[in-house]
């Protein structure tokens, strides 16, 4: 067999291995992400009982094996999406690229560090997989349009924070002054984590003011707290409004990204053939 020959065959198991595991669009492909993400959804629920003391007590050691048993399935897998995509670098970099990663990292550290392994709980985003799986395309249009109008505000909401990072050490170092140490206010820090805590609604209730103009600051910082929550998402609907398009779950074989027109012939990010 000659050098093209050979080259023409790697390519073609590549090409059916690529439609396997990356395309949700034929029989084989669904079937391998439905078994993926049963095994997804096994191996979380293994690491989630394992950190149940009583459970672990009994079957620590059989629940440890099934978690190795899958870190080593996934591993497989990530080693041959690097083989059969046709820029590894590229998918190793993209979104699903790095949680694949990072769903088997942890186990492995864990020989190391033990108790990592339960990050390996992260690999549940994988499934999100289900959305290419199951023909969800209004979902998946939705999740790539919020995606694309948290790029398009990120210097809007990045401006927003830094004034609301501004008011809250403001907001602090005032409840600081008029509250003092002797309220439970010992320093602007912890006058600064009192402010993020009320501006934010959360309230804790930990530490809360005492004198009269303390108060008055604090509903201040309350009836702040409502009227700014919406801005950040009054900027992403914007975005989202101005976006309106139909994609599908097909890779780009080239830059390994998703999101395409349903009648698109070419990749809107790199150009190649679809």
């Amino acid at each position: 067999m000659d050098g093209s020959a050979r080259n023409k065959q790697r390519s073609g198991w590549r090409d059916r291995l690529f439609e396997v595991i990356f395309e949700a669009d034929t029989a084989a492909g669904r079937l391998f992400d439905v078994l993926l993400i049963l095994c997804i959804l096994l191996s979380v629920a293994v690491v989630m009982l394992d950190s149940v003391s009583s459970i672990h007590e009994r079957y620590g050691g059989l629940l440890y094996g099934l978690e190795w048993v899958f870190t080593i399935l996934f591993t497989v897998e990530y080693v041959l999406r690097l083989a059969c995509a046709p820029r590894p670098g590229r998918y190793a970099r993209s979104f699903f690229g790095v949680i694949d990663l990072l769903a088997i990292l942890p186990t492995y550290v864990s020989i190391i560090f033990f108790h990592t392994r339960f990050l390996a709980v992260v690999r549940v985003l994988r499934v999100l997989r289900v959305f290419r799986v199951l023909k969800l395309a209004h979902p998946l249009k939705e999740a790539n349009l919020l995606m694309a109008a948290l790029a398009r505000s990120r210097r809007k909401i990045f401006v927003f924070l830094l004034v609301v990072g501004s008011l809250v050490v403001i907001l602090g170092a005032c409840m600081y002054i008029i509250e003092g140490p002797e309220n439970g206010f010992t320093s602007i820090p912890r006058s600064v984590y009192w402010a993020v805590v009320t501006l934010t609604t959360v309230g804790y209730g930990d530490i809360s003011p005492n004198t009269a103009l303390g108060q008055c600051l604090a509903a201040v910082v309350m009836i702040l707290g409502y009227s700014i929550i919406v801005v950040p998402t009054g900027f992403v609907t914007v975005e989202m409004a101005m976006t309106s398009k139909q994609v599908t779950s097909q890779f780009c074989p080239q830059c390994m990204r998703e999101g395409h027109d349903a009648d698109a012939a070419h990749c809107k990010f790199c150009g190649a053939k679809l």
